[in-house]
């Protein structure tokens, strides 16, 4: 990819203990930062995405508006732009790289805020799923920096039962005999389309499948803007070769799997701020808040944002009503209901 930017971070020091040397933070921004340097949005980016994944919900006639506002969209380690296994040299290449906690993603994208742009105030810090886990931290690490968060469909830590879901698609990545325990010359595909199987369980809800909205033709948010995900498939088995085969076969396995680590030990106290006290962790978020949990999200229930909500000093709950799953919050366009999200942020920027 070349439609973006590069921060040099040099030799970093994991919370591992590991360093990664020569370490690269891929960007992309969108808008103008102003002379008081007070219209900052971050925006992280989920599992397995890059920067293009977001920028759905940039624009004009959205509540992230590069006309209003300075976006940056920092690409997380492992997700095959910014330093991961995939482009990573030996040593510490593929099956040997390093686990990166959120906290050391979030440690870095705050170098970059700092160093390469000398802002010192966010005005708001926004994501989907593993982004909503990444905009958690930030308001943990640096509460007085950050000045709101909208976490949407996602969580502050990864909850034992969704870090059995991930084991499963760990599972369906490495069982592939082409893995070769990550030393693999060609991409294990039968792995990576098992993977993709596993998923499709998880990523849309119950009421999704009995509704057929894999089937219908959804009306596009803002405006009827295109998406980059096709709908309206022919039949079931279509979704799941076209929609979830086609999500996961153009993926590193290992960046997949270096990032579902990341995921599953997801935890805003696991730092030395806060020293694994997570009620701690979260009432240190300063920052005004609204949580947005999906009602049918499979992975990040509502009751989990209702215990973190409960223990946050400036925090909403508001609860997305969707039949999508966690895919309600898709930011690439694909879900009907990414419009209340935008919502939420737009009033959220006005306060």
């Amino acid at each position: 990819m070349t439609d973006h930017e590069t921060f040099e971070l040099g030799d970093i020091v994991l919370q591992s203990g590991l360093t990664l040397r020569g370490a690269q933070l891929a960007y992309k921004t969108y808008g103008t930062l102003n002379a008081a340097k007070d219209n900052v949005i971050v925006f992280p980016t989920w599992y397995s995405a890059n920067h293009k994944d977001n920028e759905w919900m940039i624009g004009e006639d959205t509540a992230i508006d590069p006309s209003k506002y300075f976006i940056i969209i920092p690409n997380a380690l492992g997700n095959g732009v910014s330093t991961s296994p995939s482009n990573t040299s030996e040593p510490y290449d593929r099956a040997r790289f390093p686990n990166v906690t959120v906290y050391d993603n979030v440690q870095l994208q705050h170098r970059l805020v700092t160093e390469k742009f000398g802002i010192q105030k966010i005005r708001l810090v926004t994501g989907w799923s593993m982004g909503a886990a990444q905009s958690f931290q930030w308001g943990a690490s640096f509460p007085d920096m950050v000045e709101r968060i909208v976490p949407f469909m996602g969580a502050a830590r990864c909850s034992r039962h969704n870090f059995v879901f991930l084991e499963g698609v760990k599972a369906a990545l490495t069982a592939d005999g082409a893995f070769k325990d990550g030393w693999y010359d060609e991409p294990p595909r039968r792995g990576l389309r098992a993977a993709a199987r596993v998923y499709a369980g998880w990523g849309f809800s119950q009421t999704f499948y009995r509704k057929k909205l894999d089937l219908a033709t959804i009306e596009r948010p803002f405006g009827g803007k295109p998406a980059d995900v096709p709908w309206g498939y022919s039949s079931l088995e279509d979704f799941l070769v076209y929609f979830w085969e086609g999500f996961f076969l153009p993926k590193d396995a290992n960046d997949l799997l270096a990032m579902i680590w990341t995921w599953q030990n997801a935890d805003i106290s696991a730092d030395p701020q806060y020293g694994g006290d997570f009620d701690k962790a979260l009432a240190g978020i300063k920052a005004d808040a609204i949580v947005i949990p999906g009602s049918s999200d499979l992975y990040f229930p509502p009751a989990d944002s209702e215990y973190e909500v409960a223990h946050m000093p400036n925090a909403e709950l508001r609860v997305c009503e969707t039949d999508w799953g966690h895919f309600g919050g898709d930011p690439r366009g694909t879900s009907p209901d990414i419009k209340m999200i935008d919502d939420a942020l737009r009033e959220i920027l006005a306060r």
